[in-house]
């Protein structure tokens, strides 16, 4: 049953089904792992003279006056009032203009939605509008969960349909943790955990049923990494490297010595191309730590024997900038560099893979297309992923498939603490360059409110003024008053109104076409913009020298992490750099996250003490840290039963017990 499609449920007719195809629901096991974002307390009706605190409420009462639309630049606000017998409240709708003819003053009207309090204003923003069967007072049922949804689909099918399958299943979820491992931490049973995320009677009873959810998340993740070490661990090294005499001659024209904790890594690197397995390391390094001199160390010590290698980025602007940064680099050599990027032109394409079959390209930089079906290598020894994208399991079976099994280093510009990533990167043998070269300035870093923005405009024009560049970073692309956040595209309106005429601002965000997003990028880097606002997509792939101040708006919704990554845009170059966070919070313990981060300039110290301080809820970004994702799991607010199932999964596979045993025959049975 857990393997059937949920099409034989009722109300899941074609039409639906295509729907939840789009959530990636298609079997009931897909169902009842689809776990809710957050929950709802019991509902009840409140008066509108007894809301005193912002929050979430319902109420009820009639339309005071018929609803207007008002136009304001790219959105329709949809306002009118409701009143109840004890008071009244402002009701915003965002683009929702068929509103405005749907309702009549005079009418019955249930809202559901946050309100907001300025002074005796009291406003309700964009609530649902709900209908008498949509209320659940009378159940015995506490909190209610809310699943992130596509339009089409209610909450209150998506509910029903989840327990009809968790019915249909129940004689297929068997426990695949033995008893004893349950007692041992203390293991809600897996169908009562699965019941009770859905349907949770109290609290405690949810916090017990996600532990248990999460525990197994974790356990499967660690047993898989383990396993995949395993193999790892197994393959043996086709693309012996004995010799670094290009290495070796490249270090001694370097205009500076290396690091020690880069020698250091080296000497790790050194010891894998020589070793009997096959290399799967991954280095942690800080901005400008120097992991791309490591990296080419390593491109030169396959070259040196014959092979070749290839090194991978996330964006075609870094690779291109990979490119020509190790061209100016080896211009003293015959090396041969292939580019290899998704804009180049077919006849481009093709003559540097029939170049790299031949042999005659000896080091190839580009995106993730370098590993794709149609291009073949003569002898690919070495491959180097640059930035947060791991080297997947599925990347390494299409090396696989084109022959030998390659050796694979990994660089994350993202530190985090130690112990994490000992368990998080499994499967990898861990370096860190915790040490910056000597020279290199920091960043000086402030935390203002928005009452600063005119002052911070003044300093960006001065500096633009003197030759420099500037990043203003955003978290959302459209203007949101629900949100109450600083937009890329509004604010870029209102400082082009606030900058002299001569200096050009552009901005950038996700929802922008790829080629166009290079392009603006591309602008930046070669000094055509002078101001790039921005979301966080420049987060990773664009390096700009010239660029010294980093303003961040809103900063108390980004994570640490998110942070420094940001701030480690500048300082590149060799004028000071600085770096500016715009927020206006209140919050005590994010005032305190803020404070690490303008003291401190060391990411392993910020990955720590973000650690620390942050609870639970609090925005971390798991993709600026560039860790893994699991359906309900988190692997820094969890980290304590991520710790518990490391453990736990090391002593299942050193142990003399035969894991196809009855005891853990299920517990392999994969069922997420």
């Amino acid at each position: 049953m857990l393997d059937d499609i949920i099409s034989n449920i009722q109300g899941i007719g074609d039409k639906t089904l295509k729907l939840l195809k789009k959530l990636n629901i298609i079997l009931y096991k897909d169902l009842i792992h689809y776990y809710p974002r957050s929950y709802e307390g019991k509902n009840e009706f409140i008066n509108i003279e007894d809301i005193f605190e912002e929050g979430d409420y319902i109420i009820e009462g009639a339309i005071s006056e018929n609803p207007i639309n008002i136009r304001k630049r790219n959105l329709i606000l949809t306002k009118t009032k409701v009143k109840d017998s004890t008071g009244i409240i402002l009701v915003t709708w965002f683009n929702q203009a068929y509103l405005a003819k749907s309702m009549l003053a005079g009418e019955h009207i249930i809202l559901k939605g946050k309100v907001t309090i300025r002074g005796r204003i009291k406003q309700m923003v964009s609530p649902k509008i709900l209908k008498e069967n949509d209320i659940e007072i009378n159940s015995a049922q506490e909190l209610f969960p809310i699943y992130p949804l596509i339009k089409g689909i209610t909450n209150k099918q998506f509910r029903n349909w989840i327990n009809i399958a968790l019915a249909a299943v129940k004689e297929e979820s068997d426990d695949f943790l033995p008893k004893d491992i349950l007692n041992e931490y203390n293991l809600l049973d897996y169908y009562t955990a699965l019941r009770q995320v859905h349907n949770p009677i109290n609290q405690k009873v949810l916090e017990d049923a996600r532990n248990r959810l999460i525990f197994n998340e974790f356990l499967l993740f660690q047993l898989k990494m383990l396993q995949l070490k395993n193999i790892n661990d197994k393959d043996i090294n086709d693309f012996y490297c004995d010799k670094t005499i290009l290495a070796d001659e490249f270090v001694s024209q370097l205009p500076f010595n290396l690091t020690n904790a880069q020698k250091n890594v080296w000497k790790h690197i050194k010891a894998d191309l020589k070793g009997k397995k096959t290399m799967n390391r991954l280095i942690q390094g800080d901005v400008g730590s120097g992991k791309t001199v490591i990296a080419l160390l390593t491109l030169l010590a396959v070259v040196d024997k014959g092979y070749q290698g290839a090194l991978m980025a996330p964006t075609e602007v870094l690779a291109k900038q990979h490119y020509e940064s190790i061209n100016d680099m080896l211009n003293t050599t015959s090396l041969s560099l292939g580019l290899l990027v998704g804009s180049m032109t077919k006849k481009e394409k093709e003559n540097v893979k029939r170049k790299l079959l031949k042999g005659e390209i000896q080091i190839l930089i580009g995106t993730h297309a370098v590993i794709q079906e149609d291009v073949e290598f003569d002898k690919l020894a070495v491959v180097v992923t640059d930035e947060q994208h791991r080297f997947g399991v599925k990347q390494r079976e299409a090396l696989v498939n084109k022959g030998k099994i390659p050796h694979v280093l990994v660089m994350s510009a993202t530190p985090i603490p130690r112990t994490l990533a000992l368990i998080i990167y499994g499967d990898m043998d861990v370096s860190i360059i915790d040490e910056l070269p000597p020279g290199r300035q920091l960043i000086k870093t402030y935390s203002v409110n928005s009452s600063y923005r005119d002052r911070i405009f003044t300093f960006i024009q001065k500096e633009v003024c003197e030759g420099r560049q500037a990043y203003i970073v955003c978290p959302a692309i459209e203007e949101n008053e629900e949100l109450e956040m600083e937009a890329v595209l509004e604010y870029t309106e209102k400082a082009k109104k606030c900058f002299s005429q001569n200096i050009r601002i552009a901005s950038l965000h996700g929802k922008m076409k790829p080629k166009d997003k290079n392009y603006v990028m591309e602008q930046f880097a070669e000094g055509q913009i002078d101001i790039l606002i921005s979301t966080t997509v420049i987060e990773v792939g664009i390096n700009v020298p010239n660029s010294t101040i980093m303003v961040i708006e809103n900063a108390e919704r980004f994570g640490l992490a998110g942070l420094h990554q940001l701030r480690g845009r500048v300082g590149r170059g060799k004028h000071q750099s600085y770096c500016v966070l715009v927020t206006d919070t209140k919050n005590s313990q994010t005032k305190k996250r803020i404070k690490v981060f303008e003291q401190s300039n060391d990411g392993f110290f910020i990955a720590e003490e973000d650690l620390k301080l942050r609870g639970p809820g609090d925005p971390l970004g798991i993709k600026q840290h560039g860790l893994p994702e699991f359906k309900i799991g988190n692997v820094i607010d969890n980290i304590d039963i991520l710790k518990q199932t490391n453990q736990l999964a090391k002593s299942i596979l050193e142990s003399d017990i035969d894991i196809n045993t009855d005891k853990y025959k299920e517990l392999i049975r994969i069922t997420m």
